[in-house]
């Protein structure tokens, strides 16, 4: 055994080039040793340390972005992660999801008298393993990032232990996210059995070769419907999204802003880097499909959404219909031998970077307006808000004209972007869908926005809106009104994916 340690030779890691990853590490450890082992921090302290590390990953991942300039994608710790400014900005959008999360979450916890280290340190476990799946260069690793993403997600979700609706959004997604990462698994052992392979890469390689004939190309494509069913239940593609609306209701709010923006990120971009790196070649097999999920979703979505009382339960299906609109960038990538094909993937991570704004925003209103308990989430609860809290009820109004892709907001960007790339690659029916979807799910803001602004309020409670949440509405509204009247803010960075 000694000889056997000795001739062990690990793989060369540059640490600088993980350092997002273990500053999110460290902020874990330092809070839940110090949590553990020192008195109560005062009122807000364990949020200031959440955010300070998703900060300073952010900061790094930037100056990464930076140090990589023109250079080529490389790969990192014996070929399990790539290192690109594809992986680079995914990175640092969940970096960004993470910071205004837990803005969110510590004026939540504080006002729910529950502040404390455990509910940042899952926050950041679920980031580092988002974080993993964006980079990962191995289906293997991928799956290690997912499983550390959900299991942070179901503790997450349950952990409002006052409200018995959470225990309950818990249980759910923890049963159906457990069949999804089945799924996916199972996926991932028949494409190795397909191609000899589970790396990225040489998956890609293999199949680009022509090797995988005869049984073998059956397991192959049993492999792609697996991992595809694997991710639609993790970015709530219809008729995978059956859990979606629950778990967002009952989840505390500012978790359902998590699952929105850094959850949503880290599905999309893995299910974007397996399709389109790995099984890239075998689009003509799955590209249809995406392309009837694309359809599915945006309409299902849109249509559903209108008929919600519950604002929570409104945006779960918003989300759900944004989900379409992403997919349609995977289905403009899908069409490997156009030109612009690469306009599908970087309009999809763009379009990841703008929601993730637009969504932690959106609820960090709702996360105020809900009050103690997260009691009041209906729409009646948003009647006369413009009247007793106006630049509230400002701030929601701009966030949700973002969502429904009005011009001279971030979210016009988005849908432009995606419609685009659709058009470009010839897929004229899916821009169609998409421009229709849109226009149906504005119904869904405008009910709200006619709730807040030519409503009557017919209750008396106050409502206290708490300086760091205050903020981060703040960022998220500038962070809105800024691309959308300067998109080359995003642009710039966007097209050199």
């Amino acid at each position: 055994m000694m000889l056997a340690a000795n001739m062990f030779v690990g793989p060369a890691i540059d640490w600088m080039k993980i350092s997002p990853l273990l500053v999110m590490l460290g902020g874990v450890l330092l809070l839940i040793l110090g949590g553990s082992l020192t008195p109560q921090w005062k009122k807000g302290a364990y949020g200031i340390v959440g955010a300070l590390t998703a900060a300073g990953a952010a900061v790094l991942t930037a100056m990464l972005w930076r140090d990589l300039g023109n250079g080529e994608p490389t790969t990192l710790i014996a070929n399990a992660l790539t290192y690109s400014k594809f992986s680079l900005f995914a990175t640092f959008t969940i970096a960004v999801g993470t910071l205004l999360a837990i803005f969110v979450t510590s004026g939540f916890l504080v006002r729910e008298g529950e502040d404390g280290p455990e509910v940042f340190a899952l926050i950041l476990s679920a980031s580092i393993g988002g974080m993993v799946m964006v980079q990962a260069n191995d289906l293997i690793v991928m799956f290690l990032g997912l499983e550390t993403l959900s299991l942070a997600f179901y503790l997450l979700t349950a952990s409002s232990r006052s409200r018995t609706a959470s225990g309950e959004a818990g249980l759910k997604y923890f049963v159906l996210g457990g069949f999804a990462s089945a799924f996916f698994l199972y996926g991932v052992a028949l494409v190795f059995g397909a191609t000899g392979s589970t790396n990225i890469d040489k998956i890609a390689t293999s199949l680009s070769a022509n090797t995988v004939l005869g049984g073998s190309s059956t397991m192959l494509l049993a492999g792609i419907a697996l991992l595809l069913v694997g991710f639609g239940f993790k970015v709530s593609l219809v008729p995978f999204h059956t859990w979606t609306a629950d778990v967002y209701q009952g989840a505390p709010t500012p978790i359902t802003a998590l699952m929105g923006s850094v959850g949503k990120t880290a599905a999309f971009v893995a299910l974007i880097r397996v399709f389109t790196g790995a099984l890239g070649n075998r689009s003509d097999d799955w590209g249809p499909v995406v392309v009837v999920l694309a359809v599915l979703t945006l309409v299902v979505g849109s249509v559903l959404a209108v008929v919600q009382t519950d604002v929570k339960r409104m945006l779960a299906f918003s989300s759900i219909s944004h989900a379409g609109f992403i997919l349609v960038g995977l289905a403009a990538a899908s069409k490997i031998n156009s030109s612009d094909a690469g306009l599908g993937s970087s309009n999809a991570l763009g379009y990841l970077f703008i929601y993730s704004i637009l969504v932690v925003g959106t609820l960090a209103v709702v996360t105020i307006v809900a009050g103690k308990g997260d009691a009041e989430t209906s729409l009646d609860a948003f009647k006369g808000l413009g009247k007793s809290h106006p630049v509230l009820a400002m701030g929601m109004t701009v966030l949700l004209l973002a969502q429904a892709g009005v011009p001279l907001t971030s979210g016009f960007v988005a849908k432009f972007g995606i419609i685009r790339a659709a058009v470009s690659t010839e897929s004229y029916v899916l821009a169609v869908v998409a421009m229709l979807a849109a226009v149906i799910a504005a119904f869904l803001y405008l009910r709200i926005m006619v709730s807040m602004w030519l409503s009557e309020s017919e209750s008396t409670r106050e409502i206290s809106i708490s300086m760091i949440s205050r903020l981060a509405m703040l960022l998220c509204v500038a962070g809105t009104l800024a691309i959308g009247m300067f998109p080359s803010l995003l642009l710039q960075f966007t097209n050199q994916l």
